[in-house]
């Protein structure tokens, strides 16, 4: 009896916006609910930003089988060098185990190490085996750091003390109205929500803290952060009529495969000669209140295991380990 042939892998390219009601059925077939909004998004930002974003489809005669979207960071948690961060995949029921995943995943580095991406991130839930071995084979490890959580309602017992011990330094990687101890810590600060003129006093604490300028970084996440305002919840803080303090976040609601709302928490930053007055401590509290607003349920970021002064302030600030490892793979650059 002859063996059936393996069938051939699909062709790799980019992902386009016709794509769209294709990429969203394989998501919502492996997801078991529609993540169209998450995923027009995902593909609006790349044609915004198209060298921020690799977003590939595989292909065949019956159409599309498979996608994979990541997103550049260029300075999120604390990172100097480029990396990509893995953000969704998937591949079409009949046309899994056959390679698409590792085919899609080999474009991607590729196209990484093109970019300058020293690494692929990407994070998955501790439960999920087979995407833990897939993971494995593609040579992924796990990451230094720890991913920290809170739920948007269940901040209430940090340590108003603790809160107003900030790191010395700029942070890459929040609780609803009515708590009188919350209130208070907002008064230390006036938070309000980020504008594009913001941006000169966000890059001169940036540059204060870090030592580099970055205000192409700064100037792509204050655009993300104004494109659509239903995620909007990034915050700056003044004191004495100056910016001295701010917060980037965005509340990208599917990303990861996460199944209730999630806001992530990018970046925080405090003005050293405002250091230990409240300022982050106020920011956090402000965050908490407008993701209670726009009901998301929780809000996530990564720290470094190296950066105790960190962990110490999520964890005063209610955070908690996530149910969620971190993973990443190292990529050859191109020369």
């Amino acid at each position: 009896m002859t063996p059936t042939p393996a069938p051939a892998l699909p062709t790799i390219r980019a992902l386009a916006p016709a794509d769209l009601s294709a990429v969203v059925a394989i998501d919502a077939a492996g997801e078991g609910r529609t993540r169209r909004d998450y995923i027009e998004r995902r593909l609006r930002a790349a044609q915004r930003e198209p060298a921020l974003h690799a977003q590939f489809a595989a292909s065949d005669g019956s159409g599309v089988v498979g996608f994979m979207l990541a997103r550049v960071l260029a300075g999120e948690f604390g990172r100097h060098q480029r990396t990509l961060r893995l953000e969704a995949m998937g591949v079409r029921s009949d046309r899994r185990g056959q390679g698409t995943g590792r085919a899609l995943f080999d474009a991607l580095a590729a196209w990484g190490a093109r970019h300058g991406c020293a690494s692929v991130r990407t994070t998955a839930s501790w439960q999920d085996t087979d995407l833990l071995a897939w993971f494995d084979r593609l040579g992924f490890e796990l990451a230094p750091e720890v991913i920290v959580h809170s739920r948007v309602d269940g901040a209430a017992e940090r340590d108003d003390a603790e809160l107003q011990i900030e790191p010395a330094r700029e942070i890459d990687y929040g609780r609803p109205e009515g708590n009188d101890h919350e209130r208070l810590e907002r008064d230390r600060a006036d938070v309000r929500s980020m504008t594009p003129a913001d941006l000169d006093a966000i890059v001169r604490i940036d540059r204060t803290i870090t030592g580099r300028d970055r205000r192409d970084y700064m100037a792509a996440r204050l655009a993300e952060a104004m494109d659509d305002t239903s995620v909007r919840v990034s915050l700056t803080a003044r004191c004495d009529g100056t910016v001295v303090g701010s917060l980037m976040a965005r509340a990208d609601l599917g990303d990861f495969g996460r199944a209730e709302p999630v806001a992530v928490l990018d970046t925080i930053g405090v003005d050293p000669d405002y250091a230990r007055r409240g300022v982050g401590g106020a920011l956090v509290s402000q965050l908490f209140a407008n993701l209670g607003a726009l009901r998301v349920e929780r809000v996530e970021t990564v720290a470094a295991l190296r950066d105790p002064a960190l962990l110490g302030f999520l964890f005063a600030a209610g955070f908690a380990p996530a149910q969620r490892l971190s993973f990443t793979r190292s990529l050859k650059t191109a020369a």
